[in-house]
């Protein structure tokens, strides 16, 4: 069976690839990965938090004449906590880059724009074949509107896509107020591809210790529903390359992700599980799917049932949340 898909201009042999987690740290685990097929590797992103703070450190520790940093230390994480620097980002690109064949495709998030610029570059140069920009943003000042922000990203895209030479992709977020308009626009300033979507990892209360404490949850797959819905009803609209990221944790789900419209399917929380060897398990079991249906390629398969040829498109709009209501209805 012919599973080959192009994204972000690599003509691959399938669209399965590990998508950016800490699986990238481990060497040993990245050979892994390849030898069950991936056809890229994403790795996790490199935070300008974590840089900053990097750089923080090492000045309170070479200046002791001044402690015009100790109220700005205080709100980042102890150095011990600092997953990567820039250096050893780069470093561990480049042994990822030594050790496997496939595509390695580097994530960067950033909140000013030089750095944006000034990163990317460094990740393009330490052997990156192409850029994930994760544009993760919690916004919290109320002065900021959601037109501001949309124009800030829009604004970085471009000069980000102007500084390098590889592929870049934007990872977004569901909750912008017109998603369909901002993909276009990200699809004008020159965006190569579209990952939908982030995860936000979402804070708990401690009510005990009056703490508010991170908490770190796998996908689940109703997690692809929010993502089946918008890759049909941008895949008829943007040229940009699309990869489906959260709630795909098996053939069936990886199956709907391409119906919809996805070039690529980014597989984490199932690798996690289930190791590595799952994302063969996967690509197997979507090739058996295509053979018994007499599909001849899986490009036969993509965008089949997006928003432009589902034979009921009105299912991906609000006449969808009527029909809910009105089955509820029936069943009370």
């Amino acid at each position: 069976m012919n599973l080959k898909t192009d994204y972000l201009g690599f003509e691959l042999e399938h669209p399965f690839m590990a998508g950016a987690s800490p699986m990238c740290d481990n060497l040993d685990t990245v050979k892994a990965l390849e030898d069950a097929g991936t056809s890229a590797i994403v790795m996790h992103s490199l935070f300008e938090e974590e840089i900053i703070c990097e750089e923080l450190a090492t000045n309170a520790a070479t200046d002791h004449s001044t402690n015009s940093f100790a109220e700005a230390l205080s709100y980042f994480p102890e150095p011990d906590n600092i997953v990567y620097g820039v250096e050893e980002y780069l470093n561990q690109l480049r042994r990822i880059k030594e050790a496997v064949s496939v595509p390695v495709i580097g994530s960067l998030n950033s909140f000013t724009e030089a750095r944006w610029v000034d990163y990317a570059q460094q990740i393009q140069e330490a052997g990156a074949d192409a850029l994930e920009l994760n544009a993760y943003l919690l916004a919290t000042d109320p002065s900021i509107s959601g037109a501001d922000l949309e124009a800030r990203t829009l604004q970085m895209v471009r000069q980000v896509r102007k500084s390098v030479r590889i592929p870049v992709a934007v990872k977004l977020s569901p909750y912008y107020t017109s998603l369909a308009n901002f993909a276009c626009q990200l699809d004008e300033a020159g965006a190569n591809g579209l990952v939908l979507f982030n995860r936000f990892y979402e804070p708990d209360l401690d009510v005990h210790e009056l703490e508010v404490k991170p908490e770190l949850k796998l996908s689940e797959q109703t997690e692809l529903l929010a993502r089946l819905r918008w890759l049909a009803i941008l895949s008829p609209r943007v040229k940009a390359s699309r990869a489906v990221t959260g709630g795909v944790h098996n053939a069936l789900g990886a199956i709907k992700a391409i119906m919809a419209g996805a070039h690529a399917v980014q597989l984490v929380s199932t690798l996690f599980k289930n190791g590595p060897s799952n994302l063969a398990t996967i690509r197997n079991e979507v090739a058996q799917w295509l053979e018994a249906r007499n599909y001849e390629s899986l490009k036969q398969l993509r965008g089949s049932m997006n928003l432009e040829n589902a034979p009921n498109p009105d299912a991906y709009t609000k006449a969808n949340y009527l029909q809910i209501l009105n089955i509820w209805k029936n069943n009370c």
